[in-house]
């Protein structure tokens, strides 16, 4: 017979994704319906270790909705890597009297949640991540607010290249996935990209660079590259600074932190909800072991050492449509 459920724990981990704020809130309405106390965890794992809970009720994820980042915190925590830490948060939860844990994060987060898992403590994930490099998972919360605020800023900055006829090198975030990159660049129409997944060299950027053809409809030359790309965007701008070409010179751009901020958008906001109301759902039915989110076209439980494992979505369909609308 299983132990029933009358007090879970949540906590957001790593990078911060916009709609983080909608699974929390979501979180704590879904387990009140079911009449079980939601305690929060302050600063993701390190708040686990110190055991840093506050309660969470109705009233304290009222108006949440519209703000980017977590209002529990979150943090990178060393020490939860070794089974010391992993036991202190569990034997924290334990004396707090929760019965589960629904942890919302991206790779190491989940990570971190199987590890749990395993020494015995029922744990739930929710996919959230905007690099999206959870195995099996089409979209993970955050993922379309910072592409829509990539595609902002890239086309705010096609109008001042434009008018200068200018190259223009945009690094967007993504750690060792492309995907942030390569969507963004399809979407904006960006000449050129490049991500860990299919490598460019610099010689290859610079006879883009020179041979672009310059026009009225074309009147500047843009560069995406993903933070993890080999050939690192401050040295694509050395290398095309001086190109005997169409354009006057070269500007780089580090969109950086913005991408994780701001009021997440509609699509996010309904993953958000959706996913950890399954989350909460598999708890209460005590279930373990599993990230929650859009997989296979559908709401599912993805076991975690299916998750974490490597995940490539950029694929050559994707880069050679990028190549085919930036030329």
């Amino acid at each position: 017979m299983k132990r029933p459920v009358k007090s879970i724990a949540v906590l957001t981990s790593g990078g911060d994704a916009p709609g983080m704020n909608i699974a929390i809130r979501s979180v704590v309405k879904v387990a009140r319906t079911h009449g079980v106390d939601v305690t929060g965890v302050r600063g993701g794992y390190r708040g686990l270790i110190a055991g840093d809970f506050t309660p969470l009720d109705a009233e304290k994820v009222s108006d949440i909705i519209t703000r980017g980042g977590t209002m529990l915190g979150s943090s990178r925590e060393p020490r939860f890597l070794e089974d010391a830490g992993k036991r202190d948060g569990i034997a924290n939860l334990e004396r707090a009297g929760i019965d589960g844990l629904i942890v919302i994060g991206g790779n190491g987060s989940q990570s971190g949640a199987k590890s749990l898992h395993e020494l015995g403590f029922p744990t739930i994930g929710v996919a959230s991540t905007i690099d999206n490099d959870l195995h099996t998972f089409e979209m993970s919360i955050g993922v379309d607010t910072a592409l829509n605020t990539a595609l902002e800023m890239l086309d705010r900055l096609q109008d001042t290249a434009s008018s200068h006829n200018r190259a223009f090198v945009v690094e967007l975030m993504g750690r060792n996935s492309g995907y942030l990159a390569m969507m963004a660049g399809i979407a904006s129409g960006a000449n050129l990209v490049l991500t860990p997944e299919f490598p460019v060299t610099q010689d290859e950027v610079v006879e883009a660079c020179r041979t672009a053809p310059r026009d009225h409809s074309s009147p500047h030359f843009i560069i995406i590259v993903a933070e993890g790309s080999p050939l690192k965007a401050a040295q694509v701008v050395d290398g095309i600074q001086d190109v005997d070409g169409p354009f006057s010179g070269a500007r780089l751009t580090v969109l950086g932190h913005v991408q994780r901020g701001g009021t997440p958008l509609v699509f996010d906001r309904t993953l958000a909800a959706r996913s950890a109301e399954l989350a909460v759902r598999a708890l209460l039915e005590g279930k373990s072991g599993y990230v929650a989110g859009l997989s296979g076209g559908e709401y599912n439980l993805v076991p975690h050492e299916v998750a974490i494992q490597p995940d490539v979505k950029v694929t050559e369909s994707l880069v050679r449509l990028s190549r085919v609308l930036g030329a």
